[in-house]
């Protein structure tokens, strides 16, 4: 008995061609993402990843990864906007679960907890909201060091009182050591702009390669089409 196999590969090339463009277009689409969030706060470049099957398969290949970098550090006139000159995220409670975020501008309410700008627990190293033991008439009042430890002061017994430490973590969950908060601080995107512009024109290139690879493919197929409209 004998056994025959193989792999056969066989495509028309303007399939190819629009799979190729979609492929770029999506990746321009991350680039554009990174450069509109440059100047938000918290925002983490996304990084194309091309996998060595893309050409087969389009964007099924495609997929992205975090710079986990740290950003531009500035200073806000907010004490209760924190940042961190490490690598880490703060845990905020939302409705769909814990959030893992860069972004440290936080508030306080009427009663004491402190919050994000979208009004979700910040949470402690606990895993629990952070609630302050007394409410400052002042955000000035509240103190966080550099290893996220909160306090506030009290005026009535003239005290610093502790009300816990940031749960900073990594995009695995675990806790950062020495997450280096920066009180009064805002963390702008880790986007570099002369980066991003630089990573277009490749992108850009292979695009309109394909793109005249398809125009020179339909050209092809329309006269083929007519001289057999001739024939008949």
């Amino acid at each position: 008995m004998q056994i025959n196999g193989g792999i056969r590969f066989c495509e028309q090339g303007i399939k190819s061609s629009i799979r190729a463009m979609h492929v770029q277009s999506e990746v321009l689409g991350m680039i554009n993402e990174n450069v509109v969030g440059f100047d938000k706060v918290g925002y983490q470049r996304k990084e194309p990843i091309v996998s060595a099957f893309t050409e087969y398969i389009g964007i099924h290949g495609l997929s992205s990864t975090i710079d986990d970098q740290p950003g531009r550090i500035m200073v806000s006139k907010n004490p209760l906007d924190i940042s961190m000159a490490n690598k880490g995220y703060f845990q905020i409670q939302t409705p769909e679960g814990v959030k893992l975020t860069r972004d440290g501008r936080f508030k306080l309410d009427k009663f004491g907890n402190l919050l994000d700008l979208e009004d979700n627990a910040v949470l402690s190293d606990a895993g629990m909201p952070i609630k302050l033991p007394v409410v400052p008439d002042n955000p000035e009042k509240v103190v966080i060091n550099a290893k996220g430890k909160i306090s506030v002061y009290d005026k009535g017994s003239n005290q610093l009182l502790d009300a816990g430490f940031l749960g900073i973590v990594d995009s695995n969950g675990l806790a950062v050591l020495n997450p280096d908060v920066k009180q009064g601080y805002n963390e702008y995107s880790n986007v570099v702009l002369q980066n991003e512009f630089l990573a277009v024109k490749p992108v850009v290139r292979n695009f309109e390669a394909n793109r005249q690879i398809f125009i020179m493919e339909s050209n092809n197929l329309q006269k083929v089409i007519q001289q057999l409209g001739s024939v008949s």
